[in-house]
């Protein structure tokens, strides 16, 4: 009897061994941060954040413009200068439809600036190898993107792997 309870006891740890080398263990990485620590003083960047920051200027330059024709559009309209006030309407409008045009523009050139940055192939070839490393070192089983997290509802920070991932790309 003492025998079988042993027996029973050895298959039952070995059973719960066994149980636990098939548990599957997720990291999570989150790319954005990982893109903005290795590319923070890269030259890409730096143009990327120069060109950003003339869009925006040209931007508040035309809009300022715009809202200086609607003090001029007020003025005439108090004085009573009908074909004045016409003239600044048709100005507003032609201003403001060419903001417009510019500003979607220079949105979709500056969106094709940074998808331009974040997949250069090297720097994924790079990435991929520190994720499979660091993912080894941790015992992980499947690291998951925090960017493309449809899936993920919650996550404990115990498996975030990103600031392993950037001290590896930084070396």
């Amino acid at each position: 009897m003492k025998r079988i309870f042993a027996l029973c006891a050895v298959l039952l740890l070995a059973g719960a061994v066994f149980a636990q080398q098939h548990i599957t263990n997720f990291g999570i990485v989150d790319t954005n941060r990982v893109y903005e620590q290795f590319f923070r003083n890269s030259s890409g960047i730096k143009t990327y954040e120069k060109k950003r920051e003339d869009f925006q200027n040209e931007i508040n330059r035309r809009t300022d413009e715009i809202r200086e024709l609607q003090d001029k559009l007020q003025e005439a309209k108090e004085l009573g200068l009908d074909s004045e006030a016409k003239k600044q309407e048709n100005l507003i409008r032609t201003k403001s439809a060419s903001l417009k045009t510019y500003t979607q523009t220079k949105q979709t050139e500056l969106n094709n600036l940074k998808k331009s940055l974040t997949e250069n192939n090297e720097f994924y070839k790079d990435l991929n190898r520190i994720i499979k490393k660091v993912a080894e070192n941790e015992g992980l089983s499947m690291v998951l993107n925090l960017q493309q997290s449809n899936g993920i509802l919650w996550y404990s920070t115990a498996v975030d792997i990103t600031d392993k991932v950037i001290a590896e790309l930084g070396m």
